[in-house]
């Protein structure tokens, strides 16, 4: 072997189990070091790392390269004489590097030949620098075995990755694989320690060199007593610092050494009382740490862009957090408005209000006709705001919950006092009665706005001025009516000729009708003649449809030819109620009839609403406030015309009528197809 393929490092010293010649040079194969695998050990001081920083400048000085993992720091001193990366997680080094850099630290040591001090000691977190060592142990495997060059690995504490005892970690794993199989891709260790009796005996058994220094420790002394044997363990106790048993696969003998002192720096000597100096340390190349600095960049680069994506996370995070408070809020509103709805229904006394105020009216007409006819006499005499003041103390609590149809009915006693009026002027003419001019002019237009009870006690018992009264049957008031207006009828245009009026229709009817006109007149004067003692007899007798038929007469269409009994008046009024709804508000009556019980937004959509709950509500309100639909609980409503009808007619019709009358009504709001 030639001298440029070895290196001298120490010499041969004198002394229990030495052979040789005393100070002979000791020489290593250069390519053995580089490609095989060591073990150098020896008590703290006793010139283990002296030894490993000796091989190191000389494979430095002969232009191999070498990568030195440094635990405590202790070898930048090569830095003094040697162009050497150094390389770790603190300012001392040359440059930062985390495991970003693994892949370019190894491809500078192996492609490039550039020698590397790992700094292992700069590293706060122990987890970040065993990930480091590992992926660097990783890639200096992978391209030892594209390249096939021969490349040291030096390792110091191997103790720590390489334990006897425990488990061992990602970085040991690697270790171990780089020790058994590196020799063939040229890529070789050495593992430095200072308690062989805690390093895995696999690893120091099969080692091709051994550096033993001083050991102590009986644990330490009985490795060294089942490697060698004995007499050297014997020895080991007493050697001097830098002096150590050599044994090597490529010498036959076991050889007592003194290693050579480092040229460079020691940095890992024990500090004295002398001043600490720190030598001037060579820079490396520009071009060595520009590669490494892109990295560099190039990470600050992707934690700044990782730093703000997280940030822009942040905000939407929080943004989605408002939003889903704001919409959990919404729900709540809406949850609280919809149990507000089904309270305020719950309250009402009975599926329809209407329904209520027809029972209410009732009751108060029978109190009446119980009284005297003095204190009806006296009754009529009390100002109407102390009736209206009466009205509404009998007024169940669930009729003021819903005085918002006040608003939407507040023109129709007006339009029922003119109807009034007229009605009594077509009496009138009928009858030929002189005395209507008193009356009227006896009768100022604010009286002639009194309620139906007021006006007919009037009637009933007499009228100081002289006017002759009419004995009517009082009827049953629409359920939409609020309190303090007319019990009157809704006087369509269908309804006129049972008065004696002419319309457009009468006219063109003819002769026939000219005949049924005149029957209805006839009919209409004799009941203006009856004494007021006879009005008084029949407003006992409760709402009656006969008498109304009577009074009133019977409405007949030409398409009602198939019911015999004649539509009353009360249900005359209540089809003319129907058909003065608006259309969506017919549309969605209908869709409750063809459809039963469903939600006021369904039957509002269907009806060619958008949808809008509140517009859907408010025409629900109508329906309901009419008595023609009824809450049937769980936020829906049902149709119910034929409870209508019978309260109408006070139970009087049959129930074939009842149906029969029904489907005529059903005509008045049409079809939701």
């Amino acid at each position: 072997m030639s001298d440029e393929r070895t290196i001298t490092v120490a010499e041969v010293s004198d002394g229990p189990g030495g052979t040789g010649d005393h100070g002979a040079d000791v020489s290593l194969p250069v390519v053995e070091l580089l490609t095989g695998r060591g073990f150098v050990t020896g008590k703290s001081g006793s010139g283990k790392s002296n030894t490993a920083s000796v091989i190191a400048e000389n494979l430095l000085d002969a232009g191999f390269g070498l990568l030195i993992v440094d635990i405590d720091g202790e070898y930048y001193g090569l830095k003094e004489e040697y162009e050497i990366l150094h390389v770790g997680a603190d300012e001392e080094c040359d440059i930062q590097v985390t495991t970003e850099h693994a892949e370019k630290i190894a491809g500078l040591a192996l492609e490039q030949n550039v020698p590397i001090i790992l700094d292992i000691s700069s590293f706060l977190d122990d987890e970040e620098a065993e990930t480091l060592l590992t992926d660097v142990s990783k890639h200096l495997f992978a391209k030892a075995k594209k390249l096939k060059q021969p490349f040291l690995l030096l390792v110091e504490e191997v103790h720590e990755w390489i334990p006897e005892n425990g488990s061992v970690g990602e970085v040991g794993k690697m270790l171990i694989k780089i020790g058994k199989r590196g020799r063939k891709h040229g890529l070789g260790m050495v593992g430095i320690s200072q308690r062989p009796a805690d390093v895995k005996k696999d690893y120091i058994t099969q080692c091709d060199w051994l550096v033993w220094h001083r050991l102590t420790w009986n644990n330490d002394t009985k490795v060294v007593r089942r490697v060698l044997d004995g007499e050297y363990a014997d020895a080991v106790e007493d050697l001097d610092d830098g002096e150590a048993f050599l044994m090597t696969d490529w010498s036959e003998s076991i050889r007592r050494v003194q290693f050579h002192r480092k040229q460079t720096f020691d940095a890992g000597a024990t500090p004295g009382l002398d001043d600490f100096e720190r030598p001037e340390l060579k820079s490396v190349s520009e071009d060595l740490v520009s590669e490494l600095q892109e990295i560099s960049e190039q990470k600050q680069q992707r934690d700044d862009t990782i730093e703000e994506l997280r940030e822009e996370l942040d905000k939407k995070n929080s943004r989605i957090a408002e939003l889903e408070k704001e919409l959990q809020d919404a729900r709540d509103l809406s949850r609280m408005a919809d149990q507000f709805v089904d309270a305020m229904l719950d309250q009402v006394e009975g599926a329809s209000p209407g329904r209520t105020e027809t029972e209410r009216m009732r009751a108060r007409r029978q109190r009446l006709e119980r009284q005297s006819p003095s204190a009806q006499a006296e009754h009529a005499t009390v100002p109407e705001a102390n009736e209206r003041a009466e009205s509404d103390d009998d007024k169940p609590s669930s009729q003021n919950e819903e005085s918002e149809t006040e608003g939407v009915e507040a023109n129709l006693p007006n339009e029922i006092a003119d109807a009034a009026e007229a009605f009594a002027a077509a009496m009138d003419d009928e009858s030929g009665d002189s005395s209507k001019s008193d009356r009227t002019s006896g009768n100022p237009e604010g009286n002639s706005r009194t309620n139906g009870t007021s006006s007919q006690d009037d009637r009933t018992n007499g009228d100081s001025s002289g006017t002759e009264t009419f004995g009517f049957e009082s009827f049953e008031a629409p359920p939409d009516r609020v309190d303090g207006e007319t019990d009157t009828f809704d006087f369509s245009d269908a309804d006129m000729p049972a008065f004696g009026f002419e319309t457009p229709d009468s006219k063109a009817n003819g002769a026939s009708d000219g005949d049924a006109d005149s029957s209805t007149t006839a009919t209409t004067a004799a009941t203006s003649q009856d004494s007021p003692d006879a009005g008084s007899a029949d407003q006992a007798q409760g709402s009656d449809d006969d008498a109304i038929a009577e009074a009133v007469g019977a409405v007949d269409e030409p398409d009602d030819s198939s019911i015999d009994r004649p539509m009353p008046a009360a249900i005359s009024s209540l089809r003319t109620e129907i058909r003065d709804l608006d259309e969506k508000a017919r549309r969605m009556l209908a869709y409750y009839d063809e459809q039963g019980p469903a939600t006021p937004l369904d039957a509002h959509f269907v009806a060619g609403g958008t949808g809008d709950r509140t517009d859907a509500y408010a025409h629900n309100r109508t329906l309901r406030t009419a008595g023609l639909i009824e809450h049937v609980g769980r936020g829906n409503y049902d149709i119910c015309l034929r409870k209508r009808l019978d309260e109408a007619t006070n139970g009087r019709l049959e129930d074939d009528e009842l149906d029969a009358f029904r489907e005529r009504l059903t005509s008045a709001f049409g079809r939701t197809g």
